[in-house]
């Protein structure tokens, strides 16, 4: 198991990298996917390259925490959260896959999902024969599934933060000329 656990962290870094460099370029080049879709577009309106940058690095922490805990403290509990967070990262790529094919276009992270998908399923099956899958570990993995959406929710939520503060601090600066 340990030789999968610190790939976690990789692969989120791999994965994201793509989004923090391209997502900003996108949703400016793209501004009619706001009307298009706006409950789904919603929680990126103003985002800026700092604030969605500063998102990713919210939810590396779990990402990366859980991984260097379970690598370190080998053990039922560290591996169900560990499996479950590996399990949102690849159920992650395969919504990003899928928004390309709806959009009909490329978007960021398009890429580096389809690299990402294949092996990340072949360490999730290799990684299972590690854990027992009785009624704990299932709620454990779960819970952790859950802790993820609600992570991203608070990511987002830091990312806004971050965007209207760095608004405020540019008027205040244009105010001050």
């Amino acid at each position: 198991m340990k030789d999968y656990i610190l790939l976690l962290p990789i692969i989120f870094i791999f994965h994201d990298m793509e989004e923090v460099v391209g997502f900003g370029w996108f949703f400016r080049h793209n501004p009619e996917l706001f009307k298009r879709f706006p409950r789904i577009t919603k929680a990126y309106r103003g985002f800026t390259d700092m604030g969605f940058a500063a998102a990713v690095y919210e939810e590396f922490i779990p990402f990366f925490g859980i991984s260097l805990l379970a690598y370190y403290f080998p053990g039922k509990v560290l591996y169900a959260l560990w499996f479950g967070l590996f399990l949102s990262l690849t159920a992650h790529f395969t919504l990003h896959l899928g928004q390309t094919l709806y959009l009909r276009k490329y978007i960021p992270s398009f890429i580096t999902s389809l690299i990402c998908l294949p092996y990340s399923i072949l360490i999730l099956i290799r990684a299972s024969r590690f854990i027992t899958f009785d009624a704990p570990a299932i709620a454990i993995i779960t819970a952790s599934i859950i802790m993820m959406m609600a992570n991203l929710k608070l990511a987002h939520a830091i990312g806004h933060f971050i965007n209207i503060n760095l608004n405020s601090d540019q008027q205040y600066i244009q105010q001050s000329k």
